[in-house]
Formats: structure tokens, C-alpha cells, sequence
């Protein structure tokens, strides 16, 4: 019911502003504490993914640019590796963007495919003091064609990681192109319902898609939302101009009129600057939003303020696009 009604005052909000002021949207609580990124390394992702043209690690590699571009700037402890053959191109450690990205970028096509087989499974138990390290709740973001043609069987070793392991989900970014690809990664998706598999060529090819994976995989379960669309800032800037207030002050009403709840305001920024300034800039905007709520009769005690850095929600490319990144939201708990 307070669902409903969150979004019955949106709605009146919306009619009441000749430009959408409000609309429904998500944030983010975090939904694990580290992941690693963990890339097929072996002979027959060095070959053409027939649908984009290039070889399907390197589809792999700016599928995986595109998740990390989009993942929201939390605490995460995250690393990269490779598996058939296992290698290190991050250590785990806490997350930072750029440090990923870099590492990433290692990540390389070869000539050499003859005798380079797969050893999926054995590659994974390798990596089993590794999982065991890892801080709960963990993701194992995997991006594989599912070609598993020598050692252990990839399936069965990860069925024993889930027996060994708690809190940790394997999810698949896959570029399979054989019906035996295919079957594998299927069986390694059934024995754990909360595994996302996705398309690596969607991933390469869309950042919108990108996005929602990042969303689905470090992120619980979206709560509802009110994106104060109206209440952008300037580029660089924190300060409130007289439009934003006049749609925190109708923000304000709708809040004093649910007194039992607490206020959760959510500052962002658009992906110009660096990410340890973005997360200041995105700090202050929060802030300004909730000052001005608490002049409007807002206790301040009911209202928490959180910065979460760049947001890759709308095309950062575009004017327009950029402007509604550098946004604020806000949200009931």
C-alpha cells in the first residue's frame, strides 16, 4: 500500500509541473560485498563471434568495460582473473573504477588457438582457497562460451562450490555458439536460481543493458523511488536554482504527510572527472536537497543523505543526457 500511494503523489506531482518533475525509478542497497570478474581464457574464445566480428574474448572484454562503467560507486571489494589458464590481471581488493577498467584492458586475442584446450573445470577448482577468501555475500561474474572439451566437468565442480560455499552466485555473461555452449552454461544457470545469464554481445552493444545487469547483480532488490527530475544541477555545481526549489517544496509536502517514514536522499553525477570528486560532488548535491527539505519543515533527522559518484543511467554522450545524471532522488524506508 505505501507502494501505491509513493506513486499515486508522484503522480499528482507530475501533473502539477508542465516538465516531468517526478517518475519511478531504483537505487541501490547493496546486494554483495565483493565479485570478481573471471574470464574464459581458453582457445576457442580467441575466435570470431560471428554476430559482432571479432573475437569473442575481446566481445568479453567491452562487454565487461560496459558492467564495470556501470556499476554504482559503493564499497565493493572486486578482482579480475582468467581461467584455462588461470591468471591474475587484478587482485582482489577494494574496488575502484579505473583500476578495473586498466586491468581490463590486458584482457587480449591471440593467434595462437591449436592445442590451447579447455580445462573449464580444473581451472575453477584452482581457484577454490580464492573463493573461499572472498568477502560474503560474493558474485563470480563469468564470461564464457561454455566450451569445456578437457579435465573436469565444469558443472559438477561449480555444484560443489555452491555445497561449500554460502552467499556466493555464479553469473554467466555468455558468447556460446554451439549447442554443447549452450547446454552447459543452461545447466550451470539451474543450479542456482538467483544466477543472471545474460548475452555478451547485448552487453558489448548497449549500455542500457549493461546497466541492468550491474543493477540485478550488485543490487537488492530495487526499492521505489522518486527521481526529483527538475532538481539537476548546473555542471560542477551543488547550488539549488529556483525551479529545483519549487518542486522540493511540493517533495516537502508529500513527505510531511508520511511522518512514520525516513528520507533517503541520493545524490549523482554525469562521468565527466574523476571518481573520488565525483563522489564529493555527488555528496554535496544530496546535502543541498536535504537542507532545503529541512527549511520546508523536513526534520533533518529524518532524512539521511548519500552521494553515489557518476551515474550511467541516462547517455552521458548526449547534453541532455548528461544534465539528467546529475540528479537527486529520493526514496521511504
Amino acid at each position: 500500500m505505501k507502494s501505491l500511494r509513493i506513486l499515486a503523489l508522484a503522480t499528482a506531482l507530475l501533473m502539477s509541473f508542465s516538465v516531468a518533475a517526478f517518475a519511478a525509478g531504483t537505487t541501490c542497497t547493496k546486494k554483495v560485498d565483493s565479485f570478481d570478474f573471471v574470464v574464459d581464457n581458453s582457445g576457442s574464445m580467441k575466435m570470431k563471434n560471428k554476430q559482432l566480428k571479432m573475437d569473442k574474448i575481446l566481445v568479453a572484454k567491452q562487454a565487461l568495460l560496459n558492467v564495470n562503467a556501470a556499476i554504482p560507486a559503493l564499497d565493493y571489494y572486486g578482482g579480475l582473473h582468467t581461467i584455462s589458464p588461470n591468471g591474475t590481471l587484478l587482485e582482489q581488493g577494494p574496488w575502484d573504477r579505473a583500476s578495473m577498467a586498466t586491468a581490463l584492458g590486458k584482457l587480449k586475442s591471440s593467434d595462437k588457438i591449436f592445442g590451447q584446450m579447455t580445462y573449464m573445470g580444473n581451472g575453477m577448482q584452482g581457484y577454490e582457497p580464492f573463493i573461499a577468501a572472498m568477502k560474503r555475500p560474493a558474485a563470480f561474474i563469468l564470461a564464457t562460451d561454455g566450451d569445456n572439451n578437457r579435465g573436469a566437468d565444469l558443472v559438477a565442480t561449480l555444484s560443489a562450490m555452491y555445497a561449500a560455499h554460502r552467499d556466493v552466485v555464479v553469473h554467466i555473461i555468455s558468447l556460446a555458439d554451439t549447442p554443447e555452449g549452450e547446454a552447459i552454461i543452461k545447466n550451470i544457470a539451474a543450479l542456482n536460481p538467483a544466477t543472471i545469464v545474460v548475452r555478451g554481445e547485448d552487453l558489448a552493444t548497449s549500455e542500457a543493458a549493461a546497466a541492468d545487469f550491474a543493477m540485478k547483480v550488485f543490487c537488492a532488490e530495487g526499492q521505489e523511488v522518486i527521481v526529483l527530475r527538475g532538481v539537476n544541477f548546473a555542471f560542477d555545481s551543488s547550488e539549488l536554482d529556483s525551479r529545483a526549489m519549487g518542486i522540493l517544496n511540493e517533495a516537502a509536502a508529500m513527505v510531511k504527510e508520511q511522518p512514520n517514514t525516513r528520507v533517503v536522499l541520493t545524490g549523482y553525477t554525469d562521468s565527466k572527472g574523476s571518481d573520488a570528486y565525483n563522489a564529493k560532488l555527488s555528496q554535496r548535491r544530496a546535502v543541498s536537497v536535504k537542507n532545503y527539505l529541512a527549511t520546508q519543515g523536513v526534520p533533518a533527522s529524518r532524512m539521511s543523505a548519500v552521494g553515489m559518484g557518476k551515474s550511467f543511467k541516462y547517455d552521458n554522450n548526449t547534453e541532455d543526457g548528461a544534465y539528467m545524471n546529475r540528479r537527486t532522488e529520493l526514496s521511504f524506508k
